[in-house]
């Protein structure tokens, strides 16, 4: 992936060396373990961090202030990608609703190391990488990408990049409107069903990963063959399928909560392909 020398995001917060950061919650440290575990059970990439924030707390969130926010320090190359790849998102997404006749807004990228304060409550690096809509940023403990290569099999920094689009994806739902609808069923639906809408929200998010990568490609011919072949491979190590297998040697469709090997690749392929809004209505789809 060539993306050096391309623009950086100016949004990007920097919570690595202090502020709500640390290496627990409640006395509790988080080893790789409890990083693995997490995301097996929970799912790598959570629309919404409620639910795993208490089971993973205990409770609700303290309140915690933050200081002044802090831009990555320039000698840092894997913030420098980061925030490249989130410039280009916020490139795409801006151009996307423009067409159609809206501002985009544009989300922040919180890197931490440990837990930090959120919106939707304390986030822990355990969750992996996930976006807060009550505060619309996304959180990134870039530890994470370690996790990825050596625990997960999806190395590559496209795949990398693909984690940070599936993210923005859920900024651009929560824009949409999607997430607020699905959110609002919690409570209203069984826990079965709930799975089944989240599952929708996450493939239709890996769906606008992929059209982040078409059009990204098209203005900055940045990728080649085996950038994408890194993504889709990613996509095929954190479906829910593979995961529980990994972890139970058995699987139980019924606790899918973010799509199979093959649903996420199909959807991550779609908006490769297809490019539109439009192609990416996983609600509508009779087949997933």
């Amino acid at each position: 992936m060539r993306w050096e020398g391309n623009r950086e995001s100016d949004n990007v917060e920097d919570r690595r060396s202090g502020g709500g950061g640390g290496g627990g919650l409640g006395g509790r440290t988080i080893g790789i373990g409890t990083v693995v575990i997490a995301l097996i059970g929970w799912g790598v990439f959570g629309i919404n961090p409620l639910t795993t924030i208490g089971l993973l707390s205990g409770g609700g969130a303290p309140q915690v202030q933050q200081g002044p926010a802090q831009h990555p320090p320039q000698d840092d190359r894997q913030a420098a990608f980061v925030s490249t790849v989130l410039a280009s998102t916020e490139d795409v997404w801006t151009q996307i609703f423009r067409q159609g006749g809206a501002q985009y807004q544009l989300p922040k990228l919180v890197l931490f190391r440990g837990t930090t304060p959120t919106a939707c409550g304390m986030g822990q690096s355990a969750m992996g990488p996930f976006y807060c809509p009550g505060d619309r940023k996304v959180y990134l403990d870039m530890d994470f990408f370690d996790t990825m290569s050596r625990q997960l099999g999806a190395p590559g920094e496209f795949a990398r990049a693909y984690v940070i689009a599936h993210e923005v994806g859920h900024h651009v739902q929560t824009l949409l409107g999607a997430t607020g609808k699905v959110d609002a069923m919690r409570g209203r639906v069984s826990q079965r069903e709930q799975n089944a809408l989240s599952v929708r929200l996450e493939l239709q998010a890996d769906c606008y990963a992929g059209i982040w990568a078409r059009h990204s490609q098209q203005a900055k011919n940045w990728l080649d063959q085996s950038d994408i072949e890194s993504a889709i491979n990613a996509a095929q190590q954190i479906g829910d399928d593979t995961l529980q297998r990994q972890q139970t040697g058995t699987v139980r469709p019924d606790a899918f909560t973010h799509g199979t090997s093959a649903q996420r690749v199909r959807w991550f392929s779609m908006g490769l392909k297809q490019g539109s809004v439009q192609a990416c209505d996983t609600f509508s789809a009779n087949s997933l």
